[in-house]
């Protein structure tokens, strides 16, 4: 499998690229951004159908550039016949789209952006199709997810736009996270990062114990991007976004991601009894529930979004069964439902674009008005109700084909698609047909066409699908062959043709589809009235349960908040502090530490050995002034005494620095001592506290034993420390290239400056925000001591009536001062 040039990495990088100048080149070319910007995908479109004839002949094509050396990653790309097949899906519908947004948001102030975030959008998901690397994979992904976020909640002044995002974010980065396990549990069974080296140990993995929950990482994380049930309710609401959105992400692409990792990870997770039963019936469900919801809307969006769902849920189960045939299904009505459902939320865009509604019950006769428009839905149509000559007849074709045995789980199965199939039938005859024939219905707006921008997309898609369907012998062999066999892992023989058997039970498995499908376009109000009943009788929706669920979240979050940070300075510290001696404590005495310390021929014995080095008269010195600043933060009532006596014990660390040849660190240590007390001191001079400590005894004896652990177990982990053998490896690395590489020769200053750069910098940084703070809160003492004094002096203002306030939560006291002992007259 030979490798190629960067090129195919920048498939995935060129969107991007292109996302940073899109608001800068839509300033300078604002009629014509949307035609120049789908350039890029239009390019990258023409390149991947120029690989086919490869990966046709070699299988495979891959490129893969360095990433992390020393991990063992590499930004490695892929690319087969399914991978391909997306890809090229992706780019040619997303280079129509942008052509649409251009025309469909004409003149928004804000269209640049929207460009930026549609293009980003495409290099996440392009990315994600193409990557090799299981967690480039999952960067995609994580992507997509973040785009997507943009593109629901573009227009971020409407409160549903804002919880459509959020809503969509939330349920797919849960199933990120799933990924993000699944990823690291099957690297770390098969010791391998790239899909591709998975297909040749697919038995390792299915007989492996941990094969479940990487199972269950995997399917959750498919469930929630592709919307089955019952992680579907996301898809509906996100419906908030522009119709570009729309017809891009959730129908073509985003909401494709969860069906295409289920086909990437079938050569080495699928076949087992579990697979498959989880699948189907996940798929069949989400089948029937969405093609069933779609009859319960007017909105003609909603309707669509709804019928997505259904479509995702039958290319699970399509999945789930594995079987050639629908494996060859899951290929073809991937492709045919991305050119109809792309086409067809193009074509709810123009009506709501040029009638000012999306009321399937408020449109009629726009026909006339809309001539265009209404054979681009046709069009569409046809494709939805996968009538000939259109490339879905044949996915409807395959998926039956493998079903006709006399088992009963087989004819299950094939009733539920054939009802499946008639549903989401019936939901494109209406979308088609309702809003353009019949009687002419004021509208909103005046209708009129739709301008060329907005039409060339759905008319081009639906011509797309007849000609695929036309041109069969190639598309079975540049499509199908290729892609099929990537899930299949095996060769597969493409046996589309157009040869009608009457004799054949699939045709008139189809036939009983359409007929089911008219009985449901004309019982279309009937099957509404029974949803809607059927929703009120439940008493709750999936969105209700969501929002509970959030707002629990919040309310705890908002308790363990008030729990947690209360306010109260001293529980802060003295929590702090007693977790600082748990962690000193607990190694040194529960894992043996403290062992290091004892005599080795007595271990009963708990003496300490502390061999004292003869010390010259100066130095016990030190060691008195540095007792006498201890003796006197403990014994003395005045807060201002405690700071100085704080900088005797600075003090004293600074000489000890000094004797032993450290100037320049006994250098810092005055600075850092002066500035602390400097500060310190002004600090407590401006604050409104008493000269002396006013806490009782208890406060005094708790404190002191929480200091008296945290100072022994400091001690004590020092001397373990002492113990031990001194490893010089690091010194001497300092001393050998402190002058050659740093070209210094004080040691300390280049560890400082150099090889700690950015450690002295942030220590720089937080003293100076420090500084800023301290600042900050002493200027604004004295702004308030001035204000107090202008109120006394100056006569009180008349005061105005006060509008009521909405009454807010209540804030909790804050605690009470303990009152001030007084002195006992002497």
């Amino acid at each position: 499998m030979p490798n190629i040039d960067a090129s195919i990495a920048l498939v995935a990088i060129a969107p991007l690229v292109a996302a940073a100048l899109a608001p800068l080149l839509h300033r300078y070319t604002r009629p014509f951004s949307g035609w120049l910007l789908a350039l890029i995908p239009a390019a990258i479109f023409a390149f991947l159908v120029s690989l086919a004839p490869q990966v046709l002949a070699e299988g495979a094509i891959s490129a893969r550039i360095g990433w992390v050396p020393s991990l063992g990653l590499d930004l490695s790309f892929y690319v087969d016949g399914l991978s391909l097949t997306f890809a090229t899906t992706i780019s040619g519908i997303g280079a129509l789209i942008i052509v649409y947004s251009g025309g469909y948001l004409r003149g928004h102030e804000h269209l640049g952006r929207f460009m930026a975030f549609l293009l980003g959008f495409m290099g996440a998901m392009l990315g994600l199709v193409l990557a090799d690397n299981m967690l480039a994979l999952f960067v995609f992904w994580e992507l997509t997810a973040v785009t997507s976020f943009l593109l629901i909640g573009f227009d971020a002044v409407r409160q549903s736009a804002r919880r459509g995002a959020i809503q969509a974010l939330v349920i797919t980065n849960i199933g990120g996270m799933a990924l993000l396990v699944g990823v690291l549990l099957v690297q770390q069974i098969t010791g391998q990062w790239e899909l591709s080296a998975l297909r040749g140990i697919e038995d390792g993995m299915r007989g492996h114990g941990l094969y479940g929950l990487v199972l269950a990482c995997f399917l959750l994380a498919a469930f929630t991007k592709s919307a089955q049930f019952p992680l579907h309710f996301w898809l509906p609401n996100a419906m908030e976004a522009p119709t570009p959105v729309s017809a891009f992400l959730h129908s073509a692409t985003m909401v494709q991601a969860g069906v295409y990792l289920l086909a990437r990870i079938t050569p080495w997770m699928g076949g087992t009894a579990i697979w498959m039963t989880l699948l189907v019936c996940f798929g069949a469900v989400t089948l029937l529930w969405g093609a069933l919801a779609a009859f319960k809307q007017t909105d003609l969006k909603q309707m669509l979004a709804q019928s997505t769902i259904a479509s995702l849920g039958l290319l699970v189960l399509l999945i789930g069964l594995g079987s050639e045939t629908a494996i060859a299904g899951v290929i073809i009505y991937f492709v045919a439902h991305a050119l109809y459902k792309a086409g067809l939320f193009m074509v709810v865009g123009a009506i709501d674009h040029e009638s000012g509604t999306r009321d399937i019950t408020a449109l009629g006769g726009l026909a006339d008005r809309m001539p265009v428009t209404f054979i681009a839905a046709g069009l569409g149509a046809l494709g939805m109700v996968g009538l000939p000559p259109t490339i879905a007849f044949f996915a409807k074709e395959e998926m039956y084909l493998g079903l006709l045995a006399p088992q009963w789980q087989d004819i299950t199965v094939l009733v539920v698609l054939v009802a499946g199939n008639a549903l989401l039938a019936a939901i494109g005859a209406l979308v088609a047909i309702k809003p353009f024939l019949g009687a002419e219905v004021a509208t909103p707006k005046s209708a009129h066409e739709a301008p060329i921008a907005m039409l060339v997309g759905p008319v081009l898609l639906g011509g797309i699908s007849i000609v695929a369907a036309l041109l069969l012998g190639d598309f079975g062999h540049y499509v199908l062959e290729p892609g099929a066999g990537a899930i299949l892992n095996e060769t597969v023989k493409s046996h589309l043709t157009w040869m009608i058997d009457p004799t054949n039970p699939v045709l008139w498995m189809s036939v009983a589809t359409w007929g089911l499908a008219f009985w449901a376009y004309r019982q279309a109000a009937m099957l509404r009235t029974l949803m809607r009943r059927f929703a009120t009788g439940l008493g709750f929706t999936a969105d209700d349960l969501f929002d509970r669920a959030m707002f629990g979240l919040i309310r705890f979050a908002g308790a363990l908040t008030r729990l947690l940070h209360h306010g109260r300075l001293e529980v802060y510290l003295g929590t702090a502090f007693a977790m600082l001696a748990l962690a000193l404590m607990l190694p040194l005495f529960a894992l043996g530490g403290i062992h290091a310390l004892l005599p080795t021929a007595d271990l009963g014995n708990w003496g300490v050995r502390l061999n004292w080095p003869p010390l010259a008269p100066h130095e016990w010195g030190v060691f008195g002034l540095a007792l006498i600043g201890l003796l006197v933060i403990v014994i003395s009532r005045k807060r201002l005494y405690s700071i100085l006596a704080l900088g005797i014990q600075g003090t004293a660390v600074a000489l000890i620095f000094l004797i032993f040849g450290a100037p320049d660190l006994a250098f810092t240590q005055f600075m850092v001592e002066i500035l602390s007390v400097v500060i310190l001191a002004l600090v407590m001079t401006r604050l409104s506290l008493e000269d002396e400590d006013p806490r009782p005894f208890e406060d005094w004896a708790r404190d002191g034993i929480l200091a008296l652990v945290c100072g022994t177990g400091v001690a004590l982990l020092l001397m373990v420390v002492l113990t031990g053998d001194l490893d010089t490896r690091l010194s001497d690395f300092f001393t050998a290239t402190s002058v050659p590489i740093a070209h210094g020769h004080n040691i300390v200053n280049v560890i400082l400056v150099d090889y700690r750069g950015f450690d002295t910098l942030g220590e720089i940084s937080v003293l100076m925000a420090a500084g800023i703070a301290i600042m900050a809160l002493l200027s604004s003492r004295g702004r308030k001591a001035s204000a107090s004094v202008k109120t006394v002096d100056s006569p009180t203002p008349p005061v105005a009536p006060v509008a009521p306030v909405a009454p807010v939560a209540p804030v909790e006291p804050a605690p009470a001062r303990r009152p001030r002992r007084r002195k006992a007259a002497s």
